[in-house]
């Protein structure tokens, strides 16, 4: 495992390094600045670990090791969230009021998720666990998200013309298997506490899976995404018409009632042509 932890890092590196190469900051700001804090905490993370395993410091390197660890989770776990929504945004880049109006939705339903995983939490269990049970559910809530974003992705592929290539959909896919994986460790240490070697492999292999093909993604040269060509007719064309339209007021008109005389002048064209029918009638009797 100790070997694996430095692949990990090497993965993690070379990651950020091709990432900043390749100028793709730019694109996703949020992704770099979590890849960059990954690369800084790991090694500080390692050394914490190994400290308190050997008791440096009669044991003090556990409560910096716990407390540093869990801050850098709940980091983790807000940047995520933003990637995420770069990598929403970057896909809907074709298409500006669903964009727009997905955002909106894409920011209610992530508090709505928090806000249902923090009012899990327990309060009456000791101040040192709660930090542990917050970070925990607050990762939770974003991993539904991710994987709520590549299933979005998966099945509205062809609509939004995106190349599987497209490192929008690489990020997706990555966090997606992550996500998974989390998910997949949560349900082994409920039932089969505490994990054996053979599901720490399990688990750390698709770690590496992971880095290795957003290292394959960043290597390769990213396909230039072309304009979305559509018929008149089509759905999303219509969908993105109507999210743009709403929020704007329009232009305003002045509306002006008419003039009393107008108005008067009309009521004494209807008597007369009134009067004039009555008359003829009568004419036509006698």
């Amino acid at each position: 495992m100790s070997l694996l932890d430095g692949v990990e890092f090497a993965l993690w590196t070379t990651l950020g390094f091709l990432f900043w190469k390749k100028k793709l900051q730019d694109r996703f700001p949020t992704m770099g600045k979590y890849l960059t804090l990954r690369v800084l905490s790991m090694p500080l993370l390692m050394i914490l670990f190994h400290g308190q395993a050997q008791h440096w410091f009669q044991n003090y390197f556990f409560d910096i090791f716990f407390f540093s660890y869990w801050a850098v989770y709940i980091a983790s776990a807000v940047l995520l969230f933003f990637v995420s929504l770069e990598v929403f945004r970057s896909a809907l880049s074709e298409f500006s009021g669903l964009q727009k109006l997905g955002t909106v939705v894409f920011r209610w339903a992530a508090l709505i998720s928090a806000v249902l995983s923090l009012s899990t939490v327990q309060l009456e269990h000791p101040k040192i666990i709660l930090l542990p049970m917050i970070a925990l559910r607050l990762m939770r809530s974003v991993s539904i998200l991710e994987l709520c974003l590549l299933g979005f992705l998966c099945l509205s592929f062809n609509a939004l013309r995106l190349s599987v290539r497209d490192m929008a959909f690489g990020i997706a896919l990555g966090l997606g298997l992550m996500s998974a994986n989390d998910f997949i460790e949560s349900l082994v240490v409920s039932i089969y506490t505490p994990m054996t070697a053979s599901w720490q492999f399990a688990y750390e292999s698709v770690i590496l899976s992971t880095l290795c093909m957003w290292v394959t993604y960043c290597a390769l040269p990213e396909p230039v995404r072309k304009p979305v060509l559509m018929p008149i007719d089509s759905f999303i064309l219509r969908w993105n018409e109507i999210a743009s339209a709403l929020g704007h007021t329009g232009t305003q008109v002045a509306m002006q009632r008419p003039a009393r005389g107008f108005v008067l002048s009309d009521v004494e064209k209807a008597v007369e042509s009134t009067l004039t029918r009555k008359l003829e009638g009568r004419e036509s009797e006698s």
